[in-house]
């Protein structure tokens, strides 16, 4: 059964587009593509996949030329589907595993304009980066994340309390029941991850227990990949770099404590190739002043966040019935998980044609330390947000920021429930999706 996901939309309106170029869907392995495209093929009177995994022997149909009328007609064959311009959605899946047929996308928008063309794959990343060129300005990307938290209410049959989410304000805040209702979601939520095939196991069954289990598949799936990413890379290395990403969570990124095998350089390297995979993703140190934030951006000071925090958990060994019935609804770890959470979910939320990037704020002074989660832009300005675990404390790094850098107000996301205080605007944690945080990243 599939489930309705954001990218759908955008999907959509490529297909609609008068002119369009063919689009890369890129994302980690497991997010969701093949799927997301197999939906799309549903507006088609004919649906064309071509997995260059399943079928290595139509690698051949690419080496002669890559002249894309040869090319389909090959395929129309092949396959005994038509492949019609305006009439076929042709797909090329794992499109990793077939390094001309990357090439071949470009030479489709010059002389099939009309044709519906996606490709995907995954690692896809690794192959771009083997290709000189493969149709830069010729060929769109959209990057895809796993399931986000309204996406996954909706997955459960929960519209109407989305929807009572989605209209709900600092003047308006939600009725108590449905806050708690949201609380227990989002709970839950953390605990299963986005992940398309965990998501789908717990609406079925509505057990954590077979989640975990779900969880444990996936993680030994990816750490198999591992032996793809790169010859001069042990997969050990990469699986231990990847458990220290989990285990720096929530402070900057030590080379020195990732290994105790490898030297600097080789963390890197390791950590730069979870990076480019997708399954790990880099917040970098601004001193945001201005924007675009980028523009100060320290790269050596770096917190990292894992593609998922099922796949979080999992990974960090977390005892599920701490988690569970804490009654004091603490989302544990002093934090760790929910601020890997907005994080994630942030990214979720923007805008898919291009990568953004994600930003915290650090000053170090003598006894007057201070720390902010992440720094957004909005519009021409550049905001604070902290997210705590529960809905208490002080946010001294924040009002210090608001201090530094002379700004009207920050942000505060927590259990807590819509509200307002002199200089900071509060958000429940299941509230990334508000308007208030609607601009776009930049990638800058």
């Amino acid at each position: 059964m599939y489930h309705k996901r954001q990218i759908d939309s955008y999907l959509n309106e490529w297909s609609a587009a008068s002119v369009r170029k063919p689009l890369m869907l890129r994302g980690a392995r497991q997010v969701g593509k093949s799927s997301a495209v197999r939906q799309l093929s549903r507006q088609f009177e004919h649906f064309v996949e071509v997995n260059f995994e399943e079928n290595p022997n139509l690698k051949t149909l690419f080496e002669a030329d890559l002249d894309p009328v040869r090319i389909a007609d090959n395929l129309s064959v092949f396959f005994r589907k038509p492949i019609v311009p305006g009439k076929t959605l042709l797909f090329f899946d794992e499109v990793q595993a077939c390094l001309p047929a990357v090439s071949s996308l470009r030479f489709f928008y010059e002389k099939m304009p009309e044709l519906h063309l996606v490709a995907a794959g995954s690692l896809l990343e690794f192959a771009l980066q083997s290709l000189p060129s493969y149709g830069v300005g010729r060929v769109r990307s959209l990057f895809m994340y796993p399931f986000s938290f309204d996406e996954f209410l909706e997955a459960m049959g929960e519209q109407r309390l989305l929807e009572a989410k989605q209209s709900a304000g600092f003047q308006n805040p939600l009725p108590d029941l449905f806050h708690q209702k949201l609380l227990g979601y989002l709970k839950t939520f953390m605990l299963t991850g986005g992940m398309p095939e965990v998501v789908s196991d717990y609406m079925e069954n509505r057990q954590l227990l077979n989640v975990q289990q779900v969880l444990d598949d996936l993680c030994i799936a990816l750490r198999a990949d591992f032996t793809k990413y790169k010859d001069s890379v042990p997969p050990g290395r990469l699986t231990e770099v990847m458990a220290s990403v989990v285990q720096q969570a929530g402070g900057k990124f030590m080379y020195s404590k990732a290994s105790t095998n490898a030297n600097h350089g080789q963390v890197k390297e390791a950590l730069e190739l979870l990076i480019m995979a997708g399954l790990v993703l880099p917040v970098t140190h601004t001193a945001a002043n201005g924007i675009p934030p980028g523009a100060e951006a320290d790269p050596k000071k770096r917190k990292m966040l894992l593609l998922d925090t099922g796949i979080f958990q999992r990974i960090l060994g977390l005892n599920l019935s701490d988690f569970l019935f804490d009654a004091t609804s603490t989302l544990i770890n002093k934090g760790v998980i929910a601020e890997q959470f907005w994080g994630l979910e942030y990214l979720k939320y923007s805008p898919p044609w291009s990568p953004p990037s994600l930003y915290y704020w650090h000053r170090e002074a003598p006894n007057a330390n201070a720390e902010v989660d992440y720094v957004v832009q909005i519009g021409a300005d550049l905001l604070p947000v902290e997210v705590k675990a529960s809905g208490k404390g002080a946010m001294q790094s924040l009002r210090q920021f608001l201090k530094d850098k002379d700004k009207p107000f920050g942000y505060r996301f927590s259990v807590e429930n819509f509200s307002e205080y002199e200089d900071v605007k509060s958000l429940p944690l299941y509230a990334v999706s508000h308007p208030h945080l609607n601009s776009p990243l930049t990638s800058a």
